[in-house]
């Protein structure tokens, strides 16, 4: 089973509530919190806008005399016997509901919300909504510098043109073992800028050895536009490690396509970076190959904010290419990377998997003018010029 929080909808866009909820400076305070409120007694929830399923889902809340899914109680019945001990109010931004219901709250009852958990308001793009997308403008992106093989982010401040001032970065790097090796900001030398992350820089500024890890990107006075877009190179001290790649999908999805099998003499690495601070449990992950309705789970934990290297042939070792395997993600993690190693040669390429939307219908009146390749309204053409490249076109169940 999938993550019970809602990431991306096709009505109206991403959700920042899980950002909100899961971000690494919210999971920091997030205990204390729990911690609090399991020491008040008999708990009460009052959940108006229907946020408390997603920090369940993200935190362990089994301290707490609560019992979830029971049958909901109007508000009114605050004010019945035996009083709580305490109430949350499942809400950011939350005086106003409070004062709602305050003339129902009983003395003595200790009240808090999620306003517990928010950010620096100087962290805030628009500090006046709280969820407002622009807040949690927020990706990941994977980090490497170990073993002669580095990595390097580039990103255009692309938010000074829709009128924001001074935009810039909030940057926390974690280990595999989501760990936490540094958080700085990073901001862009002029309007338009770019700001470039290089691993090399960023071991040496933190002092470390060989990482593999997951580095969190939170926009800082951005405006018109919630999505950190980069460029995502890497290279090595030896010519055999190159390739570039653009931005994760900032919304955690339930499948993943486009994962190649390994070919004759490759060993391909799904990287999953768990997007969370919720342990991913054993046998939630899991490979298939497209179109077949098998599928291998990984039988290992991931830690919260952690990355974990899966060996594609290990799940499904009879797949081979031109087979193409789907990732099942249970909203665990962002758009993952993958890399291709050639043991014939010893080169590395990395590329990422595409997001299957789970939420788009067919258009039966779409006309089939190619019922093989393509959808008939998006069609496959060469790379130019021919004589140089070479095109090869995999159909995807």
């Amino acid at each position: 089973m999938g993550l019970a929080i809602e990431t991306f909808s096709n009505l109206y866009g991403g959700s920042s509530v899980f950002k909100a909820l899961g971000h690494p400076l919210a999971a920091e305070q997030a205990p204390g919190l729990i911690a609090e409120l399991a020491a008040t007694g008999p708990l009460a929830i009052y959940d108006p806008l229907g946020y408390f399923g997603t920090f369940a889902t993200l935190y362990d809340l089994s301290s707490w005399d609560v019992v979830l899914g029971r049958a909901c109680r109007p508000v009114t019945a605050l004010a019945e016997d035996p009083a709580p001990g305490g109430l949350l109010v499942a809400a950011f931004d939350a005086e106003r509901l409070v004062s709602q219901i305050r003339h129902l709250i009983p003395g003595g009852t200790r009240v808090t919300s999620f306003d517990a958990l928010r950010i620096p308001e100087t962290m805030l793009s628009r500090p006046r909504r709280y969820l407002d997308s622009l807040n949690f403008a927020t990706n990941f992106a994977f980090l490497r510098d170990a073993g002669g093989e580095h990595t390097r982010i580039t990103l255009c401040d692309y938010w000074s043109g829709y009128g924001a001032r001074q935009p810039g970065l909030w940057l926390r790097l974690f280990d595999a073992a989501g760990r936490v090796l540094g958080t700085w900001e990073e901001g862009f030398p002029a309007p338009g800028g770019v700001a470039t992350i290089d691993s090399r820089r960023i071991r040496e500024r933190l002092g470390l050895g060989d990482f593999t890890g997951s580095l969190f990107i939170h926009g800082l006075g951005v405006a018109g536009h919630d999505v950190i877009k980069y460029a995502l190179d890497t290279f090595g001290d030896e010519p055999s490690v190159l390739s570039c790649t653009h931005d994760a999908n900032a919304w955690p999805a339930d499948l993943y396509a486009g994962l190649p099998a390994p070919g004759e003499g490759e060993r391909v690495t799904l990287w999953i970076q768990n997007s969370h601070p919720a342990p991913i449990p054993a046998g939630s992950i899991g490979l298939g190959r497209m179109g077949a309705p098998a599928v291998c789970w990984v039988d290992e934990s991931i830690p919260p904010f952690g990355t974990y290297p899966l060996d594609a042939a290990s799940l499904v070792p009879e797949a081979r290419w031109p087979a193409q395997l789907e990732v099942h993600a249970g909203r665990h993690f962002v758009r993952p990377r993958y890399e291709v190693h050639s043991t014939a040669n010893g080169r590395s390429r990395m590329a990422h998997a595409n997001v299957e939307r789970t939420d788009l219908l067919a258009d039966r009146n779409l006309p089939k003018v190619a019922p093989l390749i393509g959808r008939g309204y998006l069609l496959p053409a060469p790379i130019l010029p021919t004589p140089i490249w070479s095109s090869e076109v995999l159909p995807t169940p």
